[in-house]
Protein backbone atom coordinates (compact mmCIF):
# COMPACT_ATOMS: atom_id res chain seq x y z
CA UNK A 1 0.00 0.00 0.00
CA UNK A 2 1.38 3.23 -0.99
CA UNK A 3 2.33 5.76 1.85
CA UNK A 4 0.46 8.72 2.87
CA UNK A 5 1.97 11.80 3.15
CA UNK A 6 1.21 14.41 5.81
CA UNK A 7 -1.63 16.59 5.03
CA UNK A 8 -1.86 20.30 5.87
CA UNK A 9 -5.18 22.35 5.46
CA UNK A 10 -3.89 26.08 3.82
CA UNK A 11 -6.82 28.81 4.95
CA UNK A 12 -5.88 31.82 2.57
CA UNK A 13 -6.91 33.92 -0.49
CA UNK A 14 -6.05 32.94 -3.97
CA UNK A 15 -3.29 34.83 -6.00
CA UNK A 16 -4.00 34.51 -9.62
CA UNK A 17 0.11 35.30 -10.39
CA UNK A 18 1.44 32.37 -8.05
CA UNK A 19 3.65 34.77 -6.24
CA UNK A 20 1.80 34.25 -2.62
CA UNK A 21 -1.71 33.33 -1.11
CA UNK A 22 -2.87 29.77 -1.62
CA UNK A 23 -1.09 29.05 -4.50
CA UNK A 24 2.13 29.87 -2.50
CA UNK A 25 0.83 27.65 0.33
CA UNK A 26 0.04 24.62 -2.25
CA UNK A 27 3.65 25.24 -4.39
CA UNK A 28 5.24 25.12 -0.61
CA UNK A 29 3.64 22.37 1.15
CA UNK A 30 3.80 19.51 -1.62
CA UNK A 31 7.41 20.85 -2.31
CA UNK A 32 8.20 19.87 1.59
CA UNK A 33 6.90 16.42 1.08
CA UNK A 34 3.21 17.13 2.22
CA UNK A 35 -0.25 16.81 0.91
CA UNK A 36 -1.93 20.45 0.61
CA UNK A 37 -5.57 21.06 1.50
CA UNK A 38 -6.80 24.23 0.96
CA UNK A 39 -9.64 26.50 2.11
CA UNK A 40 -10.34 29.62 -0.38
CA UNK A 41 -11.22 32.29 2.43
CA UNK A 42 -11.01 35.36 -0.63
CA UNK A 43 -10.41 35.59 -3.85
CA UNK A 44 -8.09 38.55 -5.11
CA UNK A 45 -6.82 40.42 -8.12
CA UNK A 46 -3.22 41.46 -8.03
CA UNK A 47 0.49 40.78 -9.94
CA UNK A 48 3.80 40.80 -9.06
CA UNK A 49 3.14 44.73 -8.29
CA UNK A 50 0.64 44.32 -5.98
CA UNK A 51 -2.62 43.32 -4.79
CA UNK A 52 -5.41 45.79 -6.55
CA UNK A 53 -8.72 44.16 -5.00
CA UNK A 54 -9.85 41.34 -2.55
CA UNK A 55 -13.12 39.66 -2.59
CA UNK A 56 -14.26 38.21 0.34
CA UNK A 57 -15.84 34.90 0.86
CA UNK A 58 -18.88 34.44 2.16
CA UNK A 59 -17.86 32.46 5.79
CA UNK A 60 -20.17 30.20 6.03
CA UNK A 61 -18.32 28.99 2.82
CA UNK A 62 -15.32 29.05 4.12
CA UNK A 63 -16.60 26.67 7.31
CA UNK A 64 -17.68 24.19 4.58
CA UNK A 65 -14.87 23.93 2.77
CA UNK A 66 -13.28 22.83 6.12
CA UNK A 67 -15.70 20.83 7.37
CA UNK A 68 -15.68 18.96 3.98
CA UNK A 69 -12.02 17.91 3.80
CA UNK A 70 -11.41 17.73 8.01
CA UNK A 71 -14.29 15.36 8.13
CA UNK A 72 -12.65 13.22 5.11
CA UNK A 73 -8.89 13.11 5.84
CA UNK A 74 -6.75 13.62 9.12
CA UNK A 75 -4.88 17.10 9.06
CA UNK A 76 -1.73 16.66 10.21
CA UNK A 77 -0.79 21.05 10.42
CA UNK A 78 -3.31 23.73 9.63
CA UNK A 79 -1.55 27.02 7.86
CA UNK A 80 -3.58 30.43 7.96
CA UNK A 81 -2.99 33.60 5.75
CA UNK A 82 -5.05 36.19 4.54
CA UNK A 83 -8.70 36.14 6.72
CA UNK A 84 -10.41 38.47 4.67
CA UNK A 85 -13.37 39.60 6.87
CA UNK A 86 -14.37 39.30 10.65
CA UNK A 87 -17.04 36.72 9.94
CA UNK A 88 -13.98 34.53 8.20
CA UNK A 89 -11.88 34.79 11.42
CA UNK A 90 -15.03 33.74 13.54
CA UNK A 91 -15.55 31.04 11.07
CA UNK A 92 -11.76 29.55 10.76
CA UNK A 93 -11.54 30.15 14.70
CA UNK A 94 -14.98 27.87 15.23
CA UNK A 95 -13.61 25.56 13.10
CA UNK A 96 -10.08 24.84 14.34
CA UNK A 97 -11.45 25.10 18.01
CA UNK A 98 -12.67 21.38 17.40
CA UNK A 99 -8.62 20.20 16.13
CA UNK A 100 -7.02 21.75 19.68
CA UNK A 101 -4.13 19.09 19.27
CA UNK A 102 -3.04 20.03 15.34
CA UNK A 103 -0.93 22.61 15.41
CA UNK A 104 -1.97 25.97 13.83
CA UNK A 105 0.65 28.11 11.98
CA UNK A 106 -0.79 32.01 11.61
CA UNK A 107 1.05 34.19 9.25
CA UNK A 108 -0.74 37.41 10.07
CA UNK A 109 -1.38 39.06 6.60
CA UNK A 110 -2.09 42.89 7.09
CA UNK A 111 -0.59 44.29 4.11
CA UNK A 112 0.88 43.33 0.55
CA UNK A 113 4.27 43.65 -0.14
CA UNK A 114 3.48 46.85 -1.67
CA UNK A 115 2.26 48.11 1.34
CA UNK A 116 -1.79 47.78 0.07
CA UNK A 117 -3.70 48.04 3.29
CA UNK A 118 -5.21 43.96 3.59
CA UNK A 119 -6.73 43.93 7.45
CA UNK A 120 -8.86 46.92 9.11
CA UNK A 121 -8.47 47.10 12.98
CA UNK A 122 -11.88 45.06 13.57
CA UNK A 123 -10.17 42.11 12.06
CA UNK A 124 -7.34 42.84 14.32
CA UNK A 125 -9.39 43.02 17.48
CA UNK A 126 -11.09 39.67 16.23
CA UNK A 127 -7.84 38.04 15.34
CA UNK A 128 -6.33 38.76 18.43
CA UNK A 129 -9.28 37.40 20.54
CA UNK A 130 -10.09 34.37 18.69
CA UNK A 131 -7.48 33.24 16.76
CA UNK A 132 -4.05 34.29 18.71
CA UNK A 133 -5.26 32.24 21.75
CA UNK A 134 -5.65 29.13 19.17
CA UNK A 135 -2.30 29.47 17.27
CA UNK A 136 0.89 27.23 17.87
CA UNK A 137 3.26 29.67 16.71
CA UNK A 138 2.76 33.47 14.77
CA UNK A 139 5.22 34.55 12.09
CA UNK A 140 4.94 38.50 11.94
CA UNK A 141 7.52 40.81 9.99
CA UNK A 142 8.65 43.57 12.24
CA UNK A 143 5.91 45.64 10.81
CA UNK A 144 2.96 43.32 11.77
CA UNK A 145 4.79 42.31 15.19
CA UNK A 146 4.51 46.07 16.23
CA UNK A 147 0.55 46.70 14.60
CA UNK A 148 -0.53 43.40 16.43
CA UNK A 149 -0.37 44.90 19.99
CA UNK A 150 -0.90 48.59 19.00
CA UNK A 151 -3.65 49.63 20.80
CA UNK A 152 -5.27 53.33 21.30
CA UNK A 153 -3.77 53.91 24.73
CA UNK A 154 -0.18 53.08 23.42
CA UNK A 155 -0.01 54.93 20.65
CA UNK A 156 2.96 56.95 21.45
CA UNK A 157 5.00 53.62 23.04
CA UNK A 158 7.12 52.24 20.19
CA UNK A 159 8.55 49.30 22.04
CA UNK A 160 11.16 46.61 20.89
CA UNK A 161 10.68 43.71 18.78
CA UNK A 162 11.59 41.38 22.20
CA UNK A 163 8.50 43.19 23.94
CA UNK A 164 6.21 43.12 20.86
CA UNK A 165 6.78 39.42 21.14
CA UNK A 166 6.17 39.18 24.65
CA UNK A 167 2.85 41.47 24.81
CA UNK A 168 1.57 39.07 21.31
CA UNK A 169 2.63 36.04 23.75
CA UNK A 170 0.69 37.12 26.06
CA UNK A 171 -2.03 37.12 24.18
CA UNK A 172 -2.12 33.69 24.00
CA UNK A 173 -0.49 31.75 21.11
CA UNK A 174 2.53 29.78 22.46
CA UNK A 175 5.76 30.90 20.11
CA UNK A 176 6.40 34.03 17.72
CA UNK A 177 8.98 34.07 15.11
CA UNK A 178 9.29 37.27 14.25
CA UNK A 179 11.28 37.92 10.84
CA UNK A 180 13.49 40.72 10.58
CA UNK A 181 13.45 41.73 6.75
CA UNK A 182 11.80 45.22 7.52
CA UNK A 183 14.41 45.98 10.00
CA UNK A 184 17.33 47.97 9.06
CA UNK A 185 20.11 45.72 9.78
CA UNK A 186 23.15 44.39 7.75
CA UNK A 187 21.73 40.89 7.90
CA UNK A 188 18.00 39.74 8.08
CA UNK A 189 17.55 38.52 11.80
CA UNK A 190 14.83 36.05 12.85
CA UNK A 191 13.66 36.08 16.22
CA UNK A 192 11.98 32.81 18.06
CA UNK A 193 10.68 33.57 21.30
CA UNK A 194 8.58 31.22 23.79
CA UNK A 195 7.11 31.86 26.68
CA UNK A 196 10.67 32.06 28.42
CA UNK A 197 12.43 34.33 26.06
CA UNK A 198 14.33 33.44 23.02
CA UNK A 199 14.11 30.23 21.96
CA UNK A 200 16.74 30.55 18.77
CA UNK A 201 17.85 33.86 16.49
CA UNK A 202 19.13 33.35 13.08
CA UNK A 203 20.97 35.96 10.70
CA UNK A 204 20.86 35.33 6.65
CA UNK A 205 22.41 37.28 3.87
CA UNK A 206 20.63 40.05 3.46
CA UNK A 207 19.25 39.36 -0.50
CA UNK A 208 18.76 42.05 -2.25
CA UNK A 209 15.34 41.50 -4.62
CA UNK A 210 11.70 42.20 -2.83
CA UNK A 211 9.87 39.37 -2.94
CA UNK A 212 6.08 38.59 -3.69
CA UNK A 213 5.38 35.20 -1.26
CA UNK A 214 8.12 35.19 0.99
CA UNK A 215 5.94 35.37 4.31
CA UNK A 216 3.42 32.68 2.89
CA UNK A 217 6.55 30.49 1.89
CA UNK A 218 8.27 30.32 5.37
CA UNK A 219 4.67 29.82 7.12
CA UNK A 220 3.61 26.99 5.13
CA UNK A 221 7.48 25.48 5.46
CA UNK A 222 6.97 25.48 9.27
CA UNK A 223 3.65 23.87 8.57
CA UNK A 224 4.42 21.27 6.59
CA UNK A 225 7.82 20.52 8.93
CA UNK A 226 5.78 20.32 12.10
CA UNK A 227 3.51 17.94 10.19
CA UNK A 228 5.91 15.74 9.42
CA UNK A 229 6.75 15.35 13.00
CA UNK A 230 9.83 17.89 13.54
CA UNK A 231 9.83 19.68 16.88
CA UNK A 232 9.10 23.35 16.53
CA UNK A 233 12.91 24.82 17.19
CA UNK A 234 13.93 22.84 14.46
CA UNK A 235 10.54 22.88 12.24
CA UNK A 236 11.88 26.89 12.40
CA UNK A 237 15.12 26.28 11.54
CA UNK A 238 14.54 24.27 8.47
CA UNK A 239 11.99 26.14 7.02
CA UNK A 240 14.16 29.47 7.01
CA UNK A 241 16.62 27.15 5.49
CA UNK A 242 14.28 26.69 2.59
CA UNK A 243 12.79 29.97 2.17
CA UNK A 244 16.35 31.55 1.76
CA UNK A 245 17.20 29.05 -1.05
CA UNK A 246 13.70 29.78 -2.69
CA UNK A 247 14.08 33.48 -1.98
CA UNK A 248 17.63 32.80 -3.57
CA UNK A 249 16.62 31.35 -6.61
CA UNK A 250 13.73 33.42 -6.71
CA UNK A 251 13.22 34.61 -10.68
CA UNK A 252 10.83 37.55 -11.97
CA UNK A 253 8.23 36.44 -14.43
CA UNK A 254 6.86 39.57 -14.80
CA UNK A 255 6.85 43.73 -14.13
CA UNK A 256 6.88 43.77 -10.63
CA UNK A 257 8.38 42.05 -7.43
CA UNK A 258 10.32 38.58 -7.52
CA UNK A 259 8.41 35.12 -7.06
CA UNK A 260 10.41 32.14 -4.98
CA UNK A 261 11.35 29.53 -6.60
CA UNK A 262 9.83 26.85 -3.73
CA UNK A 263 10.70 23.80 -6.28
CA UNK A 264 14.38 25.10 -6.60
CA UNK A 265 15.50 21.67 -5.63
CA UNK A 266 14.20 20.40 -8.49
CA UNK A 267 15.80 22.60 -10.85
CA UNK A 268 19.13 22.98 -9.42
CA UNK A 269 21.55 20.35 -10.66
CA UNK A 270 20.94 21.53 -14.17
CA UNK A 271 22.60 25.21 -13.08
CA UNK A 272 25.04 24.39 -11.18
CA UNK A 273 27.26 21.79 -9.47
CA UNK A 274 27.47 22.36 -6.22
CA UNK A 275 24.99 19.56 -5.60
CA UNK A 276 21.08 19.45 -4.10
CA UNK A 277 20.05 20.96 -1.07
CA UNK A 278 17.22 18.51 -0.43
Amino acid sequence: MSVIPPVVLAFGATDPCGGAGLQADILTIASMGCHPLSVVTAVTVQDTGGVDDVLPIDAEWVSDQARAVLEDMPVAAFKIGLLGSVENIAAIAEVISDYPDIPLVFDPVLASGRGDELTNDDMLDALRELLLPQTTILTPNSIEARRIIQDEENDEDNPDLAECAKRILQLGCEYVLVTGTHEHTPQVINTLYGENGVVRSDSWMRLSGIYHGSGCTLASAIASLLANGLPMNEAVKEAQEFTWQALQYAFRPGMGQHIPDRLFWARDDEEDDTGGHH
